[in-house]
């Protein structure tokens, strides 16, 4: 009895559980903002969240041997919780199950989150190891908004949305990249965040999101004190965690480029509202 639960629960632990919390709370509440119905916004979820789901177990199946060979204990496959081959079969179901909630909302929205999706899986299958590996974390972030938009029939793209999404993405690949640096270096994976090194990659995380607060303030319709306060703030928040982050171990710069996503994605949605 407890075998049987404790495998549901070690797979949940494999598909990195935040990040695919926050991406599909923030696509669902983009969908009702944007005005999707009852439907459409649980289709949005139940598809963005399959796809999370397949992104977050290919990528433990396939790093299975790495994780083992620098002793990863917050990874269910290291540990023995769950197996490889297990985790393997749950991301093909939960990907076979993304394309038909995916082409639910609309043939050309499902092909844009299928793409989305695979952006994510060519990540996992090599790409995070080379110097692309900015590349599909633009591509799925930039598109998500658009698959959004897309399953409302005649509802504009306005540029700016995809573009801001695409900056979050970028800023979020080197944020999230940062705690992991070392272990990856041991085991062969180089990709732009290494060979950009940790204070080139907290850098480049807080400007890219930073950036992306830019973008809304200049070209989203948003009252101006908002618009302008929610950059500056970020500012403000970068700096103080870079100059914190000048003691050793100090992680107030990672924490300082969290915190600029949050009023990133916030303002993203107040935004599209």
């Amino acid at each position: 009895m407890l075998r049987a639960v404790a495998t549901p629960l070690a797979l949940l632990r494999a598909c990195h559980p935040e990040p695919t919390v926050a991406v599909t709370a923030m696509v669902t509440a983009l969908a009702v903002i944007a005005g999707r119905d009852v439907r459409g916004v649980l289709l949005v979820a139940g598809a963005v969240l399959a796809g999370q789901l397949s992104i977050g177990w290919l990528n433990d199946a396939l790093d299975a041997g790495r994780d083992t060979a620098v002793a990863r204990s917050d990874k269910p496959v290291v540990t023995g919780a769950v197996s490889v081959r297990t985790v393997g079969v749950a991301a093909v179901v939960a990907a076979v199950v993304c394309v038909p909630l995916s082409l639910a909302s609309g043939a050309l929205a499902g092909v844009v989150h299928l793409v989305a999706v695979g952006a994510g899986w060519a990540y996992d299958l090599g790409l995070k190891a080379t110097r692309w590996s900015v590349l599909p974390y633009v591509v799925c972030f930039g598109l998500l908004p658009v698959f959004v938009l897309l399953g409302l029939p005649g509802a504009p793209v306005p540029w700016w949305l995809p573009t801001a999404g695409a900056l979050l993405g970028a800023g979020a690949h080197f944020a999230n990249v940062l705690p992991d640096l070392d272990d990856d270096a041991a085991t062969g994976v180089r990709g732009l965040p290494h060979r950009l090194g940790a204070a080139g990659s907290r850098a480049a995380a807080g400007l890219l999101l930073l950036a992306a607060t830019v973008v809304l303030a200049v070209a989203a319709p948003l009252p101006a004190a908002l618009a302008w306060s929610v950059p500056v703030l970020a500012a403000l928040v970068l700096a103080a965690g870079f100059r914190a982050g000048r003691r050793p171990g100090s992680r107030a710069p990672f924490r300082a480029v969290l915190m600029t996503a949050a009023l990133a994605v916030l303002l993203l949605l107040v935004a599209s509202s």
